[in-house]
């Protein structure tokens, strides 16, 4: 009778799942999965810190919608993830983190990379944490992950195996793999709390609708599209929503959400949560009606009171609201031009700095200077502060899953990660990252990942040498001779670094280089960085961050 270990095992359930790809940094305690991996042709590519293999994995799962798979060692190497693990629970993405342990047998003894408490280190930070404890349970564990990982709210979920009970062997036949363990329907809304929700959005003046990273998840920037048709609303996108919807649409708006939320009479969140980044409702019209989807009940209500809440999942959803507006026609065309005017006002009065000839480099003309790369076959990663904000008011993103940024944690040195990802997935579209020059501190190395692997990106660097988000508030509260650790060295030469790492670098300083360089960048066929030295108080940008709520 045939036998096989532990680590063929996780190797065919990964397969069994759909997974192709799977990210690690090398490590004894889990190496046999890398052999599983190769008897069932899923790839795997090595970083230079774990924390770039969690981000790694979660862009995989961003990309495919599946559960990405980080394969960590022991000790360091679950710890050093923990960061990419918060990330993912706050962007609600379905993550597979197996660490690496010390053997069961050699507990307490002091055994190389033992450390206790990892299972509960990652409790608080994902759907569910557990060690394995034989062999022969490794498939149910898996099925268990992947069934709470991608259903309801997805999310991380990390799985610990001793390495005696990974190295076990067992016999084939006693350890049959598990199918049809986790559901893939969707949940529907209540139909009493839709046909209420339906009323007031067919009665209102100033209707809008605000979709962010559940319409992603669950695929409903069509269904989104067709309400929003029938109810004559505005369309506003965040986070993980942007793309859900082409720029293109005549009710999509971007720059006018202050306005549009002062003014509104009903408004509609499809999968947003209401937090710092929609000032936790409080720009909202206090008299407006507030609905509310979203598939996970905890969101429903918090921070902003609503007069309909709805548990469900939003693509379902926003069809059966659709459904029971049924034929009304609904028109808004005076609100509609009002905030279509505003949106033009505020492209017309940054013309300028789009086009600034200004040296240092105005950060707007570098930003419209690398939308002229992007189209609906480009990639956008974002990995930075002030420069990805500035960014995603300029760059066309019309593709779901077409730009991946932080998300609500606000982690810097996602990029290389998600990089790495987009180039793992989709091989033949072009990968650019936006970085903030402090971002790319954290992970930069790992294009010493991209360059091994083969996959050309183009970071863009807007390099102001600061941490431009912190500076500005400490000149506010404190004044310019107290600014203390947000300066950063004007010598440094980040694209010298990719440079040594076997990539392509490009060094700019006057705006008419920035164009060229993105070129000649993209045309290297390498990995690439172009350091572009922006202004540090530029004309027209505030900056910053309030850090007091």
């Amino acid at each position: 009778m045939a036998q096989i270990d532990g680590g063929d095992l996780v190797a065919r359930m990964l397969k069994g799942e759909g997974i192709d790809t799977v990210f690690t940094l090398s490590g004894g305690h889990i190496q046999n999965i890398y052999d599983g991996c190769i008897d069932e042709g899923i790839r795997v590519i090595d970083t230079r810190h774990e924390q770039v293999a969690g981000h790694a994995a979660e862009g995989y799962s961003r990309l495919t919608r599946k559960c990405g798979v980080a394969l960590v060692t022991a000790g360091p190497g679950v710890t050093d993830t923990v960061t990419a693990v918060a990330t993912a629970y706050q962007n609600a993405s379905p993550l597979l983190v197996i660490g690496g342990a010390a053997p069961l047998t050699t507990s307490l003894m002091g055994a190389l990379q033992e450390i206790p408490g990892t299972v509960e280190m990652m409790r608080p930070i994902t759907k569910w944490s557990a060690t394995i404890p034989f062999t022969k349970r490794i498939p149910d564990y898996l099925a268990q992950a992947f069934r709470v990982a991608l259903t309801g709210r997805y999310g991380p979920v990390f799985l610990e195996i001793p390495s005696d009970i990974l190295f076990g062997r067992v016999d084939e036949a006693d350890v049959p793999l598990p199918v049809g363990y986790r559901t893939e329907g969707r949940t529907q809304g209540d139909f009493a709390l839709i046909r209420e929700a339906a009323q007031l959005l067919a009665a209102a003046e100033r209707p809008v609708i605000m979709g962010g990273t559940g319409v992603y998840w669950s695929d409903a920037g069509a269904a989104l599209v067709e309400l929003a048709e029938t109810l004559q609303a505005p369309i506003y996108l965040n986070d993980m929503g942007r793309g859900t919807v082409s720029q293109e649409h005549p009710q999509f708006m971007s720059r006018t959400r202050r306005t549009a939320f002062g003014e509104t009479d009903v408004i509609l969140f499809a999968g947003t949560m209401i937090d710092f980044r929609l000032r936790y409702g409080r720009s909202i019209n206090p008299q407006a009606k507030v609905i509310s989807i979203d598939i996970d009940p905890n969101e429903l209500g918090r921070n902003r009171g609503i007069d309909v809440g709805i548990e469900g999942d939003p693509k379902n959803a926003l069809r059966q609201l659709t459904a029971e507006i049924g034929e009304r026609v609904i028109r808004h065309d005076a609100w509609l031009a009002k905030l279509r005017d505003g949106e033009t006002k505020v492209v017309e009065l940054r013309q300028r700095w789009l086009h600034s000839d200004a040296s240092p480099i105005h950060p707007l003309r570098l930003c419209n200077e690398i939308a002229r790369f992007v189209d609906d076959e480009t990639i956008v990663v974002g990995d930075g502060g002030d420069i990805v904000g500035l960014s995603s008011q300029v760059l066309p993103v019309n593709q779901p899953g077409q730009f991946m940024g932080p998300g609500p944690l606000g982690t810097l040195g996602v990029g290389t990660g998600f990089c790495i990802a987009a180039k793992a997935v989709h091989p033949r579209k072009k990968v650019l990252m936006v970085n903030g020059d402090g971002a790319f501190g954290l992970n930069g190395f790992d294009f010493d990942t991209l360059v091994r692997f083969d996959m050309p990106v183009v970071s863009v660097v807007g390099n102001d040498r600061q941490w431009g988000q912190i500076l500005v508030g400490q000149e506010k509260m404190y004044g310019d001779e107290r600014v203390v650790a947000t300066r950063l060295a004007d010598s440094a030469r980040y694209d010298r670094v990719v440079e040594a790492l076997g990539g392509h670098g490009e060094f700019v300083t006057e705006a008419d280089d920035i164009f060229p360089a993105i070129e000649r960048a993209f045309a290297s066929g390498k990995p690439a960085c172009v350091n572009v030295i922006i202004d540090q108080k530029p004309e027209g940008v505030s900056g910053g961050y309030e850090f007091l709520g």
